[in-house]
């Protein structure tokens, strides 16, 4: 069987012999920055704390609080104050997932790696990691800590600028890493 030279298997084949193939699965040791160390010290005592004071307050909240918030931060469902353990329960298992996750950076997708950048990406692949994971821990914190007050009765809401700064720290910080990325 004959292989069309201009056939795209055989122009790919061509591209990659020129170029030359970079294996993107190579793993290079990145020791954790004294940022990313303090970062996750900060994110689980706050945490800790956190779910300490959930325990504190337990025996003073009524058997039906609000669990939900809309947009604006305001209350819109109330139900068991047993439900108020799924956030620890999920901030725990998205905190070690992406602690996991933060130790494979070579199998995150880049979209100028080469030889030379290759431990500079990874390093800035790893701390995107890093800081989101803390920024959603930290964001699970708040979210416990006010849910508590409010099934107290010493707030109302999330607040109003709730969602607005939430999204602005997620997103901000994503775009942040994605343009080091791009400037590497």
């Amino acid at each position: 069987m004959e292989v069309d030279e201009e056939s795209p298997l055989m122009l790919l084949t061509s591209y990659v012999k020129k170029v030359g193939y970079m294996n993107k699965h190579q793993t290079i040791e990145i020791k954790r920055s004294v940022f990313e160390k303090f970062f996750n010290a900060f994110s689980l005592f706050t945490f800790v704390f956190v779910i300490g004071f959930l325990f504190t307050q337990w025996n003073l909240m009524p058997e039906k609080i609000p669990v939900h918030y809309n947009e604006a931060g305001e209350v819109n469902r109330i139900d068991n104050k047993q439900e108020l353990f799924l956030l620890p329960l999920i901030g725990v298992v998205l905190w070690v997932g992406m602690t996991i996750l933060e130790k494979y950076p070579h199998l995150y997708n880049y979209l100028n790696l080469t030889e030379e950048n290759r431990r500079t990406q990874y390093k800035n692949g790893r701390l995107m990691v890093n800081v989101l994971k803390n920024e959603i821990i930290l964001l699970f914190s708040f979210i416990i800590f006010q849910s508590t007050r409010i099934a107290t009765g010493k707030a109302i809401g999330l607040g109003t600028a709730f969602e607005p700064v939430f999204l602005t720290v997620i997103f901000g910080s994503v775009l942040f890493f994605i343009i080091r990325m791009l400037r590497s």
